[in-house]
């Protein structure tokens, strides 16, 4: 193999899904620059690399140098300094400082910043404060650099190393050799396989306790993230057999200790023996127990007379509500707990102002809530009234890392209106009813038929399974609904029927039949960039790109560097996870960050890249958040997404590819789901032949859940009135 050294000019791609990188090097005095290919996860423009590899020439893109192996080196010229400098590697350095310093001090510049670093208040601008900064950023560097290097030893991707430095401090190398596994519960990203390998390479046994134990409760959060609550243990075995590799006669020693130290919960359903990891168990177990409470109390709000009522109401908002909605409207003024489900166009938006009106009569202390920004915005655009998400709602305490809304500090409301209930996971649902008071009446609004909730559980269909709550299940589409083919193919493909896919001008949903991947593709980037903004004069933020998976040609991740590339080229950028982040790219949280307030399915657009403090600022909706380099895996692209990213948002055009290449995930609750996010404008391209599978296969993805028995169990133990 041969070596060669220089520094990254730029990135012209990377796969996210595997590394896989196409960069251009400056190599000392040669005047081209060499492209260089490979698996070369995390590396940024601007950095020093050691390369070993083979030339080979391409038939197209001519010489190319193939990475095999290389390392991250100390620039050694003075370009590679600057450029280094100018990567935003060193927070408190930017292009601006870095010309100057280099300036100033030349070859020796890294030599000035390591040891002498008050040599840099010499240069105008820079005082002491930042002089801090550059050396504690520089000097943390140098150890991540360390761990870089142990991590690359054991096969992990060098993108986790400042935040596994981030945690552990100087202490990251000897904390990883000590339990590699504990990696997988600190570090966002890093799961139990990352962690594994390490461990192995360190020499520990494939039946050490440490081992079995940790790999036992990732199967179960795997499987809680396939919306699993608890898992059947019959089946749970070979499951984790595949993963740990070992006999399933120590995997059933390990559930057995790990059951008697109440680490995991075993109980049966359906006269089977399932698992629990503990927090789910309590959670559902919490459910039942919280909707017992709340059932059993009396409520504030005097009783009405629902003919009166309902006649009044009707006057007031000039409505007439058909029997189904009347129904609705009583047991939302009557009942403590009412569940109101049903498709688009089915009133459901009408019912809840309706409800909303009467009850403001009664009491002002009405709260109204959804899971998610976009839907809690939706919310007060219907009803003209202030609606918070549950998450803003519970108000997360920081010192204890909980919600400071609790039984002891309760929500302080008559009536809580719910909306969007189908999106709640086990968990939130749980700090949900614990922070509702006795005396006060909820309602979900929802629609069952939707995907269910990201998180584990399946909460408000169990909850309508057990019985213990009135439903009211809205089906007849009205007058000025029943105009939009959008909700028409909805409510068809949702009874197991084929949309109208005859395109007309003015229709509002329209089908593009076309069977090569490559020109779906084609034809999405071109309705974003040309079509869509044209005819409809629909600018970015109204459309929204939905894809079953995240791989393939029309996956999301494909279908992010298509549409960002077509829509926002920039070489002002910077490279994270696999992806080139730039001003104005749209962008996704992937999980809940309570310190910032911002959770997951949040869509934003990046405003500003500060390369010297190593921010990129986002703007979600009205606010302005800020996050470190470090943090950039928490968001991804957002220009093309998953349909279960966006549930309970809305968009006024959203685009969907339906095709073979998904046949793994083409279910009918999916492109149900999908096409009820289209407010004016829902566009399908792929076959009649997937677009038939899909609506066929109405196999909901099974859930194991226990919350249902939970409910009813409850019910049976404590008689009404009773904790």
């Amino acid at each position: 193999m041969e070596t060669i050294l220089g520094y990254i000019e730029n990135i012209t791609f990377v796969n996210p899904d595997n590394g896989f990188t196409i960069a251009k090097l400056k190599e000392g005095r040669k005047k081209e620059f060499t492209c260089i290919v490979g698996y070369l996860p995390a590396i940024q423009p601007g950095e020093t690399l050691q390369c070993q590899g083979e030339w080979k020439n391409h038939p197209t893109y001519g010489m190319q140098f193939e990475v095999k192996e290389f390392s991250s080196q100390s620039p050694s010229d003075i370009v590679g300094i600057q450029k280094y400098l100018e990567s935003g590697l060193i927070k408190g350095i930017g292009p601006f400082y870095a010309e100057k310093i280099v300036k100033e001090f030349g070859i020796d510049t890294l030599n000035v910043i390591d040891t002498t670093p008050e040599k840099l208040t010499q240069i105008s601008g820079i005082g002491e404060k930042r002089v801090q900064k550059i050396k504690e950023c520089f000097d943390a560097q140098k150890a991540i650099r360390n761990v870089i290097i142990f991590l690359r030893t054991y096969g992990v991707s060098p993108s986790y190393a400042q935040k596994i430095f981030k945690v552990y401090g100087e202490n990251s190398i000897s904390k990883i050799k000590e339990n590699p596994y504990q990696l997988a519960k600190d570090i966002f990203g890093i799961g139990f396989k990352s962690a594994d390998k390490i461990a192995q390479k360190l020499g520990i046994d494939l039946k050490s306790p440490i081992r079995i134990f940790s790999g036992l409760e990732f199967v179960l959060w795997e499987l809680t993230n396939e919306g699993h609550s608890c898992y059947p243990e019959k089946e749970f075995i070979p499951i984790a057999k595949e993963t740990l590799e070992v006999e399933e006669n120590v995997i059933q020693e390990a559930i057995d200790a790990l059951v008697l130290k109440s680490e995991l919960v075993k109980s049966q359903l359906n006269s089977l023996d399932y698992l629990w990891l503990k927090p789910l168990y309590f959670f559902e177990s919490g459910i039942a127990k919280e909707l017992n409470r709340i059932k059993a109390s009396g409520s504030f709000l005097r009783a009405v007379d629902a003919p009166k009522a309902i006649e009044w109401v009707q006057k007031k908002l000039t409505i007439n509500l058909a029997d189904k909605q009347k129904t609705a409207v009583i047991g939302g003024v009557s009942d403590k707990i009412h569940i109101i489900t049903g498709g688009p166009g089915t009133g459901k938006s009408t019912i809840t102002n309706a409800i909303l009106t009467i009850t403001e009569k009664l009491s002002k202390k009405i709260i109204l809530c959804a899971p998610t920004g976009r839907a809690a915005k939706r919310m007060t655009e219907i009803t003209k009234k202030k609606a918070f998400t549950i998450h803003a709602l519970l108000e997360f305490d920081f010192s204890s890392g909980g919600f400071k809304k609790n039984k002891n500090d309760p929500i302080k409301a008559d009536l809580i209106i719910i909306d969007e209930a189908s999106m709640i996971d086990t968990s939130l649902m749980y700090y949900l009813l614990r922070a509702i008071p006795n005396e006060a009446r909820i309602i979900f609004v929802g629609d069952i038929d939707q995907l269910p909730s990201v998180g584990p559980g399946n909460v408000l269909k169990d909850i309508i399974a057990s019985k213990s709550v009135a439903l009211t299940k809205l089906t007849e589409i009205f007058r000025q609904a029943a105009s939009s083919k959008i909700i028409l193919n909805a409510h068809r493909i949702n009874s197991g029927g084929f949309p109208d896919i005859s395109n007309s001008p003015r229709s509002d949903f329209i089908f593009y039949e076309m069977e090569e991947p490559e020109m779906i593709k084609k034809k999405i980037v071109d309705l974003v960039k040309f079509e869509l903004p044209k005819t409809k004069k629909f600018n970015l933020d109204d459309i929204q790109v939905l894809s079953p998976m995240k791989k393939g040609i029309i996956g999301c991740n494909n279908l992010n560097l298509s549409l960002q590339e077509a829509l926002n080229p920039s070489s002002m950028c910077i490279f994270r996870n696999g992806y080139r982040y730039q001003a104005k790219d749209k962008v996704i949280q992937l999980k809940n960050n309570y310190s910032k307030q911002v959770y997951n399915g949040d869509i934003g657009k990046i405003v500003q890249i500060d390369l010297s403090e190593q921010l990129v600022m986002i703007a979600f909706e009205e606010r302005m958040i800020s996050y470190d380099f470090s943090e950039l895996d928490e968001i991804s692209l957002a220009y093309a997404i998953s349909v279960h990213k966006f549930q309970g948002s809305e968009a006024p055009c959203i685009i969907v590819p339906v095709h073979m290449s998904h046949y793994k995930l083409l279910h009918r609750n999916l492109l149900y789901t999908a096409i009820t996010r289209g407010k004016k404008h829902v566009i399908v391209l792929g076959t009649k032949k997937a677009l038939f599978m899909t609506i066929k296969n109405e196999e909901i993805l099974k859930r194991h859940s226990g919350l249902e028995k939970a409910i009813k169990d409850y019910e049976t133990m404590v008689p009404a009135g009773r904790f």
